[in-house]
């Protein structure tokens, strides 16, 4: 072979390195491209429920607060029994029920992306037939409000106000049941905007019921309460109506099945730890206002540790939406059997999670100093909501975080595991850290904050690690052989 030959074979190696050097870099920018816009595309998805599941969240909680406003019209005897009432009725009926009902966001969110579509009716017939005879107890208990709060040593007019309002309640606690099943069921499939309406109408609807039945009618507190039972019932007939004759769901509601009847053990197997997840948390939040009132000054840090939690609720229900949406989306890809899917939903959920922990933890901080005024007029209880505020932020920050998590987590199916985390989280390290800082060291309020926020960094850590640890393909395929069982 010649020195030309030698030459030509030398420059054809080149050229072919270079175009293999240049289909290298176009696959990889491809790549990155489809990477970008997955991304995007997954934004826009979590975006778009979210924003009308935090809406919801919103307009469904507010109806409670429509009521105690209107009592507080009434007198302060009517605000307290009503204020009293309604923590009460959160943490025995509601609470429960939410947690119950949640478990269908793994069943039916599954379902749907395996295309079972079926089962997404049988699995909420299930619930609702377990929901509404679970009620019944729960009635029971709200009955007997004013005997069971006088026997826990609270004042004996507030207590028997509490107990009026929350008998005239029982009504909304069998539609509230219901109203979780029918949320699930729509939520799992995607198809939020419905809630959002209903929730609206219903919200609106409640303000007109509670001036009538207050003012008009003349029931006073009992009216209020009533206005609960009638919008809840209003808002789970309006689903119900869209549920029936709307074409959207001709594969997944087939109307009322045998089918229900059976098997409902493996809804309760997963639904009572559904429960206890979110019941743990919820209730450890609720005694620290009871432990404010042994705190020196007892008037004080109950009524700062009170503003505090209600400041916590109405951020928390942001929180709630971005769970609600990131359970969906991971339950509809693990079913679908695309576990990255799965891992692309909960990378964006996380990014939304600290840009909005990170907004709200700011806005907190920017308004301490003026939010005590929404409040209050005494200078005193301004100042320590000031001083309060930081740590505001900082459990904020901490608890949209930790709802993203549990919401993927309750997307695997793993309440039970969470169940426990939450146990050790907020009763083996967040309680006996603020009984520890508030009475031990002596920080009073401040000091019973800071063992909640003990609490959910435990939680958030011990959730991290679980994701972190966790083999998504394994995930996706235990999800599928699970689908197929129940086919």
């Amino acid at each position: 072979m010649e020195r030309g030959e030698y030459s030509g074979l030398g420059s054809n190696l080149i050229t072919t390195q270079e175009r293999s050097h240049e289909m290298e870099g176009e696959e990889r920018s491809e790549k990155d491209w489809c990477r970008r816009a997955n991304f995007v595309e997954e934004t826009r998805k979590q975006l778009g429920l979210a924003g009308p599941l935090i809406a919801v969240s919103i307009l469904q909680y507010s109806l409670q607060v429509i009521s105690v406003m209107f009592n507080g019209h009434l007198g302060e005897l009517p605000l307290s029994g009503a204020s009293m009432g309604s923590s009460f009725a959160s943490v025995t009926g509601y609470t429960v029920l939410l947690g119950m009902g949640s478990a269908l966001e793994t069943l039916c969110g599954q379902a749907y992306g395996a295309k079972q579509y079926h089962m997404l009716g049988v699995h909420t017939q299930r619930a609702m037939l377990t929901l509404l005879a679970l009620s019944i107890p729960l009635a029971t208990i709200w009955y007997h409000t004013s005997t069971i709060l006088i026997a826990l040593g609270q004042d004996h007019e507030i207590s028997t106000e509490a107990g009026i309002f929350n008998r005239w309640m029982i009504p909304s606690l069998f539609a509230y049941g219901l109203l979780q099943c029918l949320n699930r069921f729509l939520q799992t499939q995607n198809n939020v905007i419905p809630m959002l309406i209903s929730s609206g109408f219903t919200a609106l609807l409640h303000v007109l019921v509670c001036w009538v039945l207050v003012f008009k009618i003349k029931l006073g507190i009992k009216g209020a309460a009533l206005a609960i039972s009638i919008s809840n019932w209003v808002n789970v007939l309006l689903l119900a109506i869209y549920v029936r004759f709307s074409q959207a769901f001709l594969k997944t509601w087939t109307g009322f099945s045998k089918e229900s009847l059976h098997d409902i053990l493996s809804f309760i197997k997963l639904a009572v730890p559904s429960a206890i997840m979110i019941c743990l948390e919820y209730w450890s939040f609720e005694m620290v206002v009871l432990l404010s009132g042994l705190l020196p000054n007892p008037k004080l840090e109950t009524s700062v540790l009170s503003i505090s939690l209600n400041t916590c609720w109405m951020v928390y229900m942001i929180s709630v939406g971005l769970g609600g949406a990131i359970s969906t989306r991971v339950s509809n890809e693990l079913g679908a059997g695309c576990p990255h899917g799965a891992l692309l939903a909960l990378r964006v959920m996380i990014t939304l999670a600290l840009l909005e922990g990170t907004t709200i933890g700011i806005t907190t901080l920017l308004v301490r100093n003026v939010w005590g005024k929404l409040y209050s007029k005494e200078e005193e209880v301004i100042k320590y909501v000031a001083k309060m505020m930081p740590l505001l932020a900082l459990s904020d920050f901490l608890d949209g975080f930790q709802c993203v998590l549990s919401g993927a987590a309750r997307g695997c199916g793993w309440q039970n595991l969470c169940s426990f985390i939450n146990l050790g989280a907020y009763y083996f390290v967040g309680i006996p850290s603020a009984v520890l800082f508030a009475f031990i060291f002596h920080f009073g309020g401040i000091g019973l904050w800071m063992g909640i926020i003990c609490g959910l960094s435990v939680q958030v850590v011990a959730l991290v690690t679980v994701n972190l640890c966790t083999d998504w393909n394994q995930e996706a395929m235990k999800v599928v052989r699970g689908a197929r069982e129940v086919a």
